[in-house]
Protein backbone atom coordinates (compact mmCIF):
# COMPACT_ATOMS: atom_id res chain seq x y z
CA UNK A 1 0.00 0.00 0.00
CA UNK A 2 1.48 3.61 -1.00
CA UNK A 3 1.75 6.46 1.13
CA UNK A 4 -1.11 8.59 1.88
CA UNK A 5 -2.26 11.00 -1.31
CA UNK A 6 -3.91 13.71 0.23
CA UNK A 7 -3.30 15.84 3.26
CA UNK A 8 -6.48 16.53 4.44
CA UNK A 9 -9.88 14.39 5.48
CA UNK A 10 -11.58 13.01 2.46
CA UNK A 11 -15.35 12.06 3.67
CA UNK A 12 -16.51 8.83 2.23
CA UNK A 13 -19.05 10.46 -0.52
CA UNK A 14 -15.66 12.43 -1.75
CA UNK A 15 -13.77 9.08 -2.09
CA UNK A 16 -16.55 7.05 -3.78
CA UNK A 17 -17.38 9.93 -6.35
CA UNK A 18 -13.48 10.17 -6.89
CA UNK A 19 -13.30 6.27 -7.17
CA UNK A 20 -15.97 6.77 -10.28
CA UNK A 21 -13.18 8.38 -12.43
CA UNK A 22 -9.42 7.86 -11.22
CA UNK A 23 -7.38 6.24 -13.16
CA UNK A 24 -5.88 4.37 -10.28
CA UNK A 25 -7.43 2.45 -7.37
CA UNK A 26 -7.41 3.51 -3.74
CA UNK A 27 -7.93 2.13 -0.54
CA UNK A 28 -9.73 4.32 2.13
CA UNK A 29 -8.85 4.30 5.92
CA UNK A 30 -10.67 6.64 8.48
CA UNK A 31 -10.17 9.87 5.97
CA UNK A 32 -7.23 8.97 4.83
CA UNK A 33 -6.84 7.58 0.58
CA UNK A 34 -4.13 5.22 -0.59
CA UNK A 35 -3.33 4.29 -3.83
CA UNK A 36 -2.66 1.09 -4.74
CA UNK A 37 0.51 -0.20 -6.32
CA UNK A 38 0.45 -2.03 -9.72
CA UNK A 39 1.19 -5.86 -9.37
CA UNK A 40 3.08 -8.31 -10.15
CA UNK A 41 3.63 -11.54 -12.70
CA UNK A 42 2.83 -14.12 -10.23
CA UNK A 43 0.13 -11.81 -8.12
CA UNK A 44 -1.52 -11.35 -11.15
CA UNK A 45 -1.21 -15.34 -11.89
CA UNK A 46 -2.38 -16.48 -8.35
CA UNK A 47 -4.93 -14.27 -7.81
CA UNK A 48 -5.85 -14.64 -11.63
CA UNK A 49 -5.82 -18.74 -10.89
CA UNK A 50 -8.06 -18.39 -8.13
CA UNK A 51 -10.61 -16.31 -9.35
CA UNK A 52 -10.95 -19.03 -12.41
CA UNK A 53 -11.29 -21.84 -10.03
CA UNK A 54 -13.56 -20.28 -8.11
CA UNK A 55 -15.52 -18.84 -11.12
CA UNK A 56 -16.12 -22.20 -12.81
CA UNK A 57 -17.09 -23.60 -9.15
CA UNK A 58 -19.61 -20.92 -8.79
CA UNK A 59 -21.54 -21.22 -12.23
CA UNK A 60 -24.67 -22.59 -10.96
CA UNK A 61 -25.03 -21.11 -7.28
CA UNK A 62 -26.13 -18.37 -6.32
CA UNK A 63 -22.35 -16.90 -5.08
CA UNK A 64 -20.54 -14.75 -7.41
CA UNK A 65 -16.57 -14.37 -7.41
CA UNK A 66 -14.92 -10.85 -7.97
CA UNK A 67 -11.55 -9.97 -8.80
CA UNK A 68 -9.54 -6.75 -7.59
CA UNK A 69 -12.27 -4.17 -9.16
CA UNK A 70 -14.75 -4.22 -6.70
CA UNK A 71 -14.46 -2.79 -3.29
CA UNK A 72 -15.57 -4.13 0.18
CA UNK A 73 -16.74 -1.81 3.11
CA UNK A 74 -15.93 -2.44 6.52
CA UNK A 75 -17.36 0.19 8.15
CA UNK A 76 -15.90 3.79 7.01
CA UNK A 77 -13.10 1.68 5.21
CA UNK A 78 -12.88 0.52 1.76
CA UNK A 79 -10.93 -1.99 0.48
CA UNK A 80 -9.94 -4.01 -3.37
CA UNK A 81 -9.16 -7.45 -2.29
CA UNK A 82 -7.83 -9.95 -4.55
CA UNK A 83 -10.03 -11.83 -4.67
CA UNK A 84 -13.58 -12.11 -3.17
CA UNK A 85 -17.14 -14.27 -2.98
CA UNK A 86 -20.34 -12.37 -2.32
CA UNK A 87 -23.97 -13.73 -2.41
CA UNK A 88 -26.20 -13.03 -5.05
CA UNK A 89 -27.79 -9.78 -2.85
CA UNK A 90 -25.66 -6.93 -4.04
CA UNK A 91 -25.69 -3.73 -1.81
CA UNK A 92 -24.37 -1.98 -3.86
CA UNK A 93 -23.10 -1.46 -7.53
CA UNK A 94 -19.43 -0.56 -6.72
CA UNK A 95 -18.93 -2.13 -3.46
CA UNK A 96 -20.48 -4.91 -1.26
CA UNK A 97 -20.13 -4.78 2.83
CA UNK A 98 -21.11 -8.50 2.86
CA UNK A 99 -18.08 -10.86 1.04
CA UNK A 100 -18.75 -14.40 2.16
CA UNK A 101 -14.87 -15.15 1.40
CA UNK A 102 -11.81 -12.44 1.21
CA UNK A 103 -8.34 -13.24 -0.90
CA UNK A 104 -5.29 -11.66 -0.72
CA UNK A 105 -2.11 -12.22 -2.24
CA UNK A 106 0.66 -10.93 0.00
CA UNK A 107 3.29 -8.51 -1.05
CA UNK A 108 6.36 -6.48 0.81
CA UNK A 109 4.38 -3.64 0.37
CA UNK A 110 0.91 -5.02 1.64
CA UNK A 111 2.00 -7.69 3.71
CA UNK A 112 1.81 -5.84 7.06
CA UNK A 113 -1.68 -4.56 6.29
CA UNK A 114 -3.25 -7.82 4.71
CA UNK A 115 -2.07 -9.42 8.41
CA UNK A 116 -3.02 -6.62 10.37
CA UNK A 117 -5.45 -4.05 9.76
CA UNK A 118 -7.18 -6.44 6.60
CA UNK A 119 -7.62 -9.13 9.03
CA UNK A 120 -9.15 -7.45 12.09
CA UNK A 121 -11.60 -5.50 9.40
CA UNK A 122 -12.56 -8.65 7.51
CA UNK A 123 -12.96 -10.99 10.66
CA UNK A 124 -15.76 -7.99 11.62
CA UNK A 125 -17.89 -8.61 9.10
CA UNK A 126 -20.38 -11.16 9.84
CA UNK A 127 -20.22 -12.46 6.84
CA UNK A 128 -17.15 -13.07 6.32
CA UNK A 129 -16.11 -16.82 6.74
CA UNK A 130 -12.78 -17.13 5.69
CA UNK A 131 -10.14 -14.79 4.66
CA UNK A 132 -7.41 -16.28 2.57
CA UNK A 133 -3.57 -15.21 2.39
CA UNK A 134 -1.32 -16.26 -0.19
CA UNK A 135 2.86 -15.73 -0.41
CA UNK A 136 4.18 -14.93 -3.73
CA UNK A 137 7.29 -15.45 -2.81
CA UNK A 138 7.53 -18.79 -1.78
CA UNK A 139 4.71 -21.20 -1.55
CA UNK A 140 2.06 -21.04 1.53
CA UNK A 141 -1.46 -20.65 1.45
CA UNK A 142 -3.02 -19.25 4.74
CA UNK A 143 -6.87 -19.90 5.45
CA UNK A 144 -8.31 -18.28 8.73
CA UNK A 145 -12.05 -18.99 9.03
CA UNK A 146 -14.61 -18.30 11.35
CA UNK A 147 -15.73 -21.45 12.39
CA UNK A 148 -12.25 -22.00 13.89
CA UNK A 149 -11.90 -18.96 15.96
CA UNK A 150 -9.55 -17.77 13.06
CA UNK A 151 -6.97 -19.41 13.75
CA UNK A 152 -4.24 -20.26 10.83
CA UNK A 153 -4.37 -23.61 8.50
CA UNK A 154 -1.32 -23.59 6.56
CA UNK A 155 -1.26 -25.10 2.89
CA UNK A 156 1.53 -26.33 0.38
CA UNK A 157 2.38 -27.96 -2.28
CA UNK A 158 0.74 -31.21 -2.61
CA UNK A 159 -2.24 -29.98 -0.70
CA UNK A 160 -5.44 -29.08 -1.60
CA UNK A 161 -6.99 -26.12 0.06
CA UNK A 162 -10.44 -26.30 1.65
CA UNK A 163 -12.85 -23.70 0.92
CA UNK A 164 -15.16 -24.14 3.61
CA UNK A 165 -17.58 -21.46 3.03
CA UNK A 166 -18.07 -23.00 -0.77
CA UNK A 167 -17.40 -26.65 -0.31
CA UNK A 168 -14.40 -26.46 -2.50
CA UNK A 169 -11.31 -27.85 -2.36
CA UNK A 170 -8.59 -26.51 -5.09
CA UNK A 171 -5.04 -28.09 -5.32
CA UNK A 172 -2.32 -25.54 -4.09
CA UNK A 173 -0.44 -26.22 -7.35
CA UNK A 174 -3.39 -24.83 -9.56
CA UNK A 175 -3.18 -21.63 -7.31
CA UNK A 176 0.61 -21.26 -8.17
CA UNK A 177 0.51 -22.31 -11.78
CA UNK A 178 2.57 -20.38 -14.10
CA UNK A 179 3.98 -18.85 -10.73
CA UNK A 180 7.91 -18.29 -11.16
CA UNK A 181 9.78 -18.72 -7.65
CA UNK A 182 12.29 -21.15 -5.79
CA UNK A 183 9.17 -23.58 -4.22
CA UNK A 184 8.25 -23.76 -7.56
CA UNK A 185 10.94 -24.43 -9.46
CA UNK A 186 11.95 -27.08 -7.21
CA UNK A 187 8.50 -28.77 -7.52
CA UNK A 188 8.26 -28.71 -11.03
CA UNK A 189 12.39 -30.21 -11.68
CA UNK A 190 11.08 -33.00 -8.69
CA UNK A 191 8.53 -33.49 -10.63
CA UNK A 192 10.29 -34.41 -14.08
CA UNK A 193 12.79 -36.43 -12.72
CA UNK A 194 10.18 -38.87 -11.14
CA UNK A 195 8.57 -39.05 -14.86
Amino acid sequence: MSAVIKNRFISVEEYLAGELNAETKHEYMDGDVYAMAGASKNHQSISGNVLAELRQHLKNTPCRPFGSDSKVKVGKQFFYPDVMVCDDKTDNPYYTESPILLVEVLSKSTRRTDETIKCVAYSSLPSVQEYVLIEQDFVDVEVCRRSSGWVSNHYFLGDDVWFESLDFNLAVEEIYRWVENEDMAAFLQARELGD
